[in-house]
């Protein structure tokens, strides 16, 4: 809702042209009533927004979530659909690192085989990312928080059909309560909580989880010495760059992720979560520690002089 919100007074004075949208950004910071404000609760809100569903992630993980397969697959869709749009809302800023993420992601379609670089050019709208990519980039940012929104509407009625998981694993019919106002109460303050800390960020230090080459106008003849996306793509990004073959290096990013899917076709013990099975534990937080190691990695210079 935050971000919907936000977005909206963002885009009455964006302008999705390469000559004007970095000043456009430059404006609403500088000219627009509290502007700034609403321009950085929207960049840290993504950051939120991706700490949410990480967490959300590692829950349904730990508990044993992914047996419900049709809400766990909607929601890995649901996924890749959050990370569309926040990688095309991170271009429209049209700063240095907007501009060579947006050439080294979409360049990354070019490992299709055959149909490459007819893809990449399609999605550009031209031969390199300029206007073209620009404004549809915009036009997407703007239509996919309403198809993640029927999204997530269908996650939640699958999820009605089934009922929610426990952390016993167990069935709970039993020992059910009503939403309101157990419920309802728990999560009005979980979201003053997120609230508070998105609001004290974006007061505080708003370039906390920035990168400062994005503080520069997109320059097509300057490369900056190292391109990395936002942190939470790190893990991906870090895929990516270990494996040397350009083809090979897209699949493991895209099945660093479709990885989700199978999950639910790997489980094979009698108990549902990991609530008392403590080798399955460790096997979880090596994963959670290898997910934060490579979010580190990522964010790294590739070697010594670079």
């Amino acid at each position: 809702i935050t971000q919907i919100l936000t977005g909206l007074f963002l885009a009455m004075h964006y302008t999705s042209d390469i000559s004007t949208a970095f000043s456009s950004v430059v404006h609403i910071c500088r000219d627009v009533n509290y502007g700034w404000l609403i321009r950085n609760l929207h960049a840290n809100g993504a950051s939120f927004f991706f700490i949410c569903i990480y967490m959300h992630i590692a829950r349904g993980l730990y508990y044993g979530s992914y047996l419900y397969k049709e809400t766990w697959n909607i929601g890995v869709v649901l996924l890749l659909l959050v990370m569309m749009t926040a990688f095309v809302g991170y271009v429209l800023p049209w700063g240095q690192m907007s501009f060579w993420g947006a050439t080294v992601i979409t360049n990354l379609l070019s490992a299709v085989p055959y149909m490459g670089d007819t893809l990449v050019q399609w999605i550009w709208g031209g031969f390199s990312v300029d206007n073209a990519t620009l404004t549809r980039f915009f036009a997407f940012h703007f239509l996919l928080p309403f198809v993640i929104a029927a999204a997530t509407i269908l996650h939640l009625l699958f999820l009605h059909e089934t009922g929610s998981n426990n952390p016993a694993g167990l069935n709970s019919d039993a020992d059910k309560i009503s939403f309101h106002p157990y419920f309802s109460y728990k999560d009005l303050l979980g979201f003053v909580v997120m609230l508070l800390a998105l609001t004290s960020l974006a007061l505080f230090s708003p370039n906390l989880l920035g990168d400062p080459e994005n503080f520069t106008p997109a320059n097509p003849l300057v490369t900056p010495p190292h391109i990395k996306p936002e942190w939470y793509f790190l893990f991906a990004y870090a895929i990516l760059r270990s494996i040397p073959n350009k083809l090979g290096g897209v699949l493991a990013l895209l099945f660093s992720i479709l990885v989700l899917m199978v999950v639910p076709i790997l489980h094979t013990s009698k108990q549902r979560g990991l609530t008392f099975r403590p080798i399955t534990q460790f096997l979880f937080w090596t994963l959670v520690a290898d997910m934060i190691i490579l979010t580190w990695i990522g964010g790294m210079p590739v070697e010594h002089p670079y």
